[in-house]
């Protein structure tokens, strides 16, 4: 395993977040799961506003969102639906952290992120996470890469993240990091 940070001292940070974008394209081609996009949404909350008129859903206390495979929880969502059936969810984690999850076409991995909002667009299938964001690949279980940084958006179709750092409320450097573990190949012929 290796630590990646987005730029060395005194380089700019855009040539290493394209290392890090590049290293994590390069991970297995599976999709997201094809039926999540078809799926209903469901959801559980302490409380529910709907506002049918204006197609929006505010959900608060423990609120989670299941769609397919995915899962949303939050303190918060926002949900809105456009004319089309698609749907935009904005989720706030309160005092708790708002959290995605995803499983992996044809595999046993999921990936799954955690930020203080996290924003689900159906229509774009993207996630993006926002603010001390956190985004990883699972094998089973088991953590085999992480993207840590200020805002990180997931195009669940490419399966591309993008990673922004930035200066954190605590004072930190806002850089990105992460780290990637070794994909499994196959051996040809017992030979590497």
């Amino acid at each position: 395993m290796s630590l990646l940070t987005a730029a060395p001292r005194g380089l700019h940070p855009l040539p290493s977040l394209l290392v890090v974008a590049a290293l994590l394209g390069l991970l297995p081609t599976a999709q997201a799961e094809r039926a999540d996009r078809q799926a209903p949404l469901s959801f559980s909350a302490d409380t529910a506003r709907v506002d049918d008129l204006k197609a929006v859903h505010t959900l608060s206390g423990n609120v989670e969102i299941t769609k397919g495979s995915i899962v949303i929880k939050a303190a918060q969502v926002e949900v809105r639906q456009g004319k089309d059936g698609h749907q935009i969810a904005v989720a706030s984690g309160g005092a708790r952290r708002a959290t995605f999850r995803q499983k992996r076409e044809g595999l046993e991995e999921f990936i799954e992120g955690e930020a203080e909002r996290l924003e689900y667009d159906s229509r774009a299938d993207t996630v993006k996470l926002v603010g001390q964001a956190v985004m990883r690949r699972l094998r089973g279980s088991t953590v085999a890469d992480e993207v840590n940084g200020s805002v990180i958006t997931y195009d669940n179709g490419s399966e591309v993240f993008q990673v922004q750092g930035g200066a954190t409320p605590g004072g930190g450097t806002g850089r990105v990091r992460g780290v990637l573990t070794p994909r499994e190949t196959p051996a040809a012929g017992g030979s590497r």
